[in-house]
């Protein structure tokens, strides 16, 4: 069960929804904005709708899993076209691409959210991201999108621990970032490898991984999961159907990363 305090966060989050009166949520599907969407909803019923971007970096699973939490909950649901790899600069992947991106996207939710009479645009970054290079960030502020589980100092393992008070499937799915984010810092992003990762990593998950990456160098796939499940992944049967399928997608030579799975391994090297 969630603690006091926590109960005592997600109180004061409800508060500031209703502050902001009606509300267009940035909407993945993954752990955060589901539980902001839902905690939003059930705070402003029809003043809330939820707004995902439909992108080839975006994956056809997230977003059948966001359209069915929408349909299920009888919320609103509006999904915009947002191809990332249309923006001028966003291909070379640049350090800001992620501010890029962001710009872009919170745009077009910023002019779906005024077709619809909607007062403000929230997104669901949470107090930890605060200590990593995010730069999408740079995008939210300049574009005044709130922020609510950050400002009333949410963490990930709160918005779990509240998530499953609530009864939410969200509340331990694994982590999710757009698969742009695997890629090397200035190695062109394109439509085939981004297939390449989302396949890859589509597999890893059918395996019964629970927290993957597959980082993108070149045509080496660097896979990263979960420490306790190393012992898993080369396991032989396993490893020669990994390696198998990885080439069949188009990778030249697969390596498991010995770290694990850590968020922003991309921003190691800056």
């Amino acid at each position: 069960m969630a603690t006091k305090e926590q109960n005592r966060k997600l109180n004061d989050t409800k508060e500031y929804l209703k502050s902001l009166e009606s509300v267009a949520v940035a909407f993945s599907g993954g752990v955060d904005s589901t539980f902001l969407l839902k905690t939003a909803h059930d705070e402003l019923g029809e003043k809330c709708i939820a707004i995902t971007a439909k992108s080839c970096s975006f994956p056809k699973r997230e977003l059948d899993e966001a359209k069915a939490f929408c349909k299920s909950e009888g919320i609103r649901h509006i999904v915009v076209e947002s191809e990332e790899l249309d923006i001028d600069g966003f291909r070379q992947n640049p350090k800001n691409r992620c501010y890029l991106c962001k710009k872009e996207l919170f745009e077009k939710i910023g002019d779906v959210a005024r077709q619809n009479n909607i007062d403000a645009i929230v997104e669901g970054s949470n107090l930890d991201d605060n200590g990593d290079y995010r730069p999408g960030l740079q995008a939210v502020a300049e574009l005044g999108v709130k922020s609510p589980l950050r400002k009333c100092n949410l963490s990930k393992d709160d918005i779990r621990a509240l998530s499953k008070d609530m009864e939410l499937s969200t509340w331990d799915k694994q982590s999710f970032a757009c698969l742009s984010s695997r890629f090397v810092y200035g190695e062109t992003i394109s439509e085939e490898k981004l297939s390449m990762v989302d396949k890859a990593e589509q597999l890893l998950l059918d395996m019964g991984f629970h927290q993957v990456r597959v980082r993108i160098h070149g045509t080496i796939a660097r896979i990263e999961v979960l420490p306790e499940e190393f012992a898993k992944l080369i396991e032989e049967k396993i490893r020669e159907d990994i390696v198998k399928s990885f080439k069949k997608y188009g990778f030249t030579y697969v390596a498991m990363d010995l770290t694990g799975y850590r968020t922003g391994s991309m921003n190691e090297t800056l």
